[in-house]
């Protein structure tokens, strides 16, 4: 399995990051372990997670994605094979939200114990904090570090010039620096990531691993017409992809798909692991069946032509 250096560390991931937003949500524990012990089987490394995964369903109160893998942890013993992503920042609660020191030092211990480890391997600042200056953050993380609770860190949903920011204050005070960055990007979301995040990330070996890399599905195919949408929870999500654009790529998917005889999120994957400014895409999978798609885009190169017929169809 081909493995990939984020930033300038010395962390190396598969290209497939599992994106666990959908564990303590849409899946049991059970499940969550079937699919992440086939996952680390199959020979890739990488679990996303946030803290607040998931405080939007109705009972929870975050901490259940953690909780979960923790458990997993604890159950397989495979914690030494997993490069452990989550993040920091989003609100748990009133008043419970931001990126001040504060925060970072009681709510990484909180989802070190959820998570039934001692380290995270990436920690991750999942919003930007207007009101506190990044030399605060910095600082936090800088210590975390330090007391080896975190090994290194990115960034997610920033604008270019607050992460910039960051950045040189890092450097500039020779402290540890954010060396992924977690942005949307797929075959219908491009124009933010290849006209203003890739120049910047390329210029200074940041990174990226994208989220939404299936566009909440719609690259899977399976949305196709209004109708499709009855009864998903996507629905809201998904409704925008359902234009003349967005029908224009997956005919193109649709016609590779047939040519190299995986599925339209396979290929969707393969286009993104192919792009020369990501690192790997996230995904997510609720049964064996979706994982095998997403695992066997690592499998897979598409031709110069498939990616040029991808990039023809999905152009603005």
């Amino acid at each position: 399995m081909e493995k990939r250096k984020l930033g300038s560390s010395d962390i190396e991931i598969a290209p497939l990051v599992f994106g666990g937003n959908v564990f303590g949500w849409t899946i049991d524990d059970n499940k969550t372990f079937e699919l992440l012990d086939a996952f680390v089987d199959a020979g890739f490394n990488a679990i996303d997670t946030a803290d607040v995964y998931s405080v939007w369903v109705p009972g929870n109160k975050g901490g259940e994605s953690e909780t979960a893998i923790g458990k997993w942890f604890k159950k397989s013993g495979k914690r030494d094979k997993v490069v452990l992503a989550t993040k920091v920042g989003g609100e748990m609660g009133p008043g419970q939200k931001g990126l001040g020191r504060k925060y970072i030092i009681s709510q990484v211990e909180t989802s070190l114990q959820r998570l039934q480890t001692d380290y995270i391997d990436l920690y991750q600042s999942h919003y930007d904090d207007l009101e506190t200056p990044v030399e605060e953050t910095m600082e936090a993380y800088d210590q975390l570090i330090k007391e080896g609770k975190v090994r290194i860190i990115g960034a997610s949903n920033f604008e270019i010039p607050r992460l910039e920011e960051a950045i040189k204050f890092s450097l500039k005070h020779e402290m540890p620096s954010y060396q992924t960055f977690q942005p949307e990007f797929n075959l219908f979301d491009r124009k933010v990531f290849e006209e203003e995040i890739a120049p910047f990330t390329m210029g200074i070996n940041l990174s990226v691993i994208s989220y939404f890399s299936l566009a909440s599905g719609f690259l899977t195919g399976k949305y196709r017409s209004k109708e499709d949408l009855q009864g998903s929870k996507r629905s809201g999500m998904v409704e925008k992809y359902l234009n003349d654009r967005g029908f224009r790529i997956l005919a193109a998917l649709d016609e590779l798909a047939a040519e190299y005889h995986v599925t339209p999120a396979t290929l969707s994957l393969a286009w993104l692991m192919a792009h020369p400014a990501v690192a790997a895409p996230i995904a997510s999978a609720t049964s064996l069946e979706q994982l095998h798609e997403l695992t066997q885009a690592a499998t897979i190169t598409l031709e110069d032509a498939a990616i040029e017929k991808l990039d023809e169809a999905s152009a603005y």
